[in-house]
């Protein structure tokens, strides 16, 4: 596909300090820009964030900070000439930067929910903080990090002109295997745990984690993640670690013989939700140990490549698996991911959707959003 002229308003690119969003920003800009794609990427800039930078100038994008919508005033001729501008869930005063960017009528507008069953819900409770319902049918593609059901959704009952997956991935640059002599240390973590906390997964985390640490007092654990109160209680043989910054995942789990992914409440409820945790992991030869969720064995084979556990009981039958299995479980997961969820594969995605948007389908699709500014 010839170069691209792309523009994303998204939540963070600059700092991964208690968010998701940074990590899978990376990951798929960088991928866009070595396909030969010019990026531009525009971050609210707050005190949160300004003060937990790990990343304050991406190599593969332009970074432009903002404290309020007139600052954009200088991107105006970029977008207006843009091939695709996306915006991007929980990026405040989303209601302005869309009819900002409307206005300039770039040649393709797609929304990017990274969170799209926490958005689904606020949505159905009437909070509209990030998104308005009315903004949806506005918006040339919506990209989910969720498949399944909710695509349907999304384009029945809020007119979504086409919603479209566009799930997580990892770099497999930056997450890979390491031995000994690469200095990871060996796999010294019986089991690891790396996410923010929610209130709404810990009692997950608690049986998983925090219950099976105390029955296997000479194992040893690690959880990992901003926000966590100062009362929760541990065990001694679980260490916690407040932050860890992107560039010491490869090394966070490459210490570990297991980790653990826990998923939230709305993720869960809305199933298809893969965490950017589960090929992190998966890219470092890491078997994942996770909660079960809807759609969990459309991404991986459960068992062969992927582990459930729904008790610490479970978890403890894992932990005493063989060294051969383990391995075997680990290579199995490893080439999934490196087979169909890296940053390069959604950059084929954006291309491809943009290729049946600007050719063929452009049609159906501008007919589908004048039936729904009619209804």
């Amino acid at each position: 596909m010839n170069n691209l002229n792309i523009v994303i308003f998204g939540l963070s690119i600059t700092s991964s300090w208690g968010n998701g969003h940074a990590t899978t920003y990376r990951s798929l800009v960088k991928a866009l820009a070595h396909r030969g794609h010019r990026l531009t990427f525009c971050e609210k800039d707050v005190p949160w964030y300004a003060a937990n930078r790990d990343l304050a100038e991406p190599p593969y994008c332009r970074t432009v900070l903002y404290r309020s919508i007139g600052e954009l005033a200088d991107l105006e001729k970029t977008i207006a000439e843009a091939d695709l501008v996306v915006l991007g869930s929980y990026v405040g005063c989303a209601e302005q930067i869309a009819a900002f960017v409307k206005r300039l009528t770039p040649a393709c507008f797609a929304y990017y929910d990274i969170d799209t069953p926490v958005t689904l819900e606020k949505l159905a409770r009437g909070d509209y903080e990030y998104l308005h319902p009315r903004l949806i049918p506005l918006f040339d593609m919506y990209w989910s990090f969720t498949g399944g059901p909710i695509l349907v959704l999304l384009e029945t009952r809020y007119r979504a002109r086409r919603a479209l997956p566009l799930y997580c991935s990892v770099d497999p640059d930056l997450y890979y295997p390491e031995t000994s002599e690469t200095g990871s240390g060996g796999r010294s973590v019986t089991l690891g745990y790396l996410g923010t906390y929610s209130a709404d997964r810990q009692p997950t985390v608690d049986e998983l984690l925090i219950k099976t640490a105390r029955a296997a007092p000479d194992a040893r654990f690690c959880m990992a993640g901003a926000q966590y109160p100062v009362d929760i209680q541990r065990p001694d043989n679980v260490e916690a670690i407040s932050h860890i910054p992107p560039w010491q995942h490869r090394g966070f789990y490459n210490s570990q013989r297991f980790t653990l992914n826990v998923t939230r409440r709305d993720m869960i409820s809305a199933g298809f939700s893969p965490s950017v945790r589960l090929f992190e992991a998966g890219a470092c030869g890491t078997p994942v140990i996770s909660d079960s969720w809807p759609g969990l064995d459309s991404f991986f084979k459960v068992g062969e490549e992927i582990l459930v556990a729904r008790t610490s009981r479970d978890v403890l039958g894992y932990l005493a698996m063989g060294e051969e299995e383990r391995r075997k479980i680990a290579e199995h997961f490893r080439h999934k991911v490196l087979g169909a969820h890296t940053a390069g594969h959604r950059a084929l995605q954006v291309e491809q959707y943009l290729r049946e948007y600007s050719a063929g389908l452009r049609k159906d699709w501008d007919d589908w959003g004048d039936r729904d500014a009619a209804a």
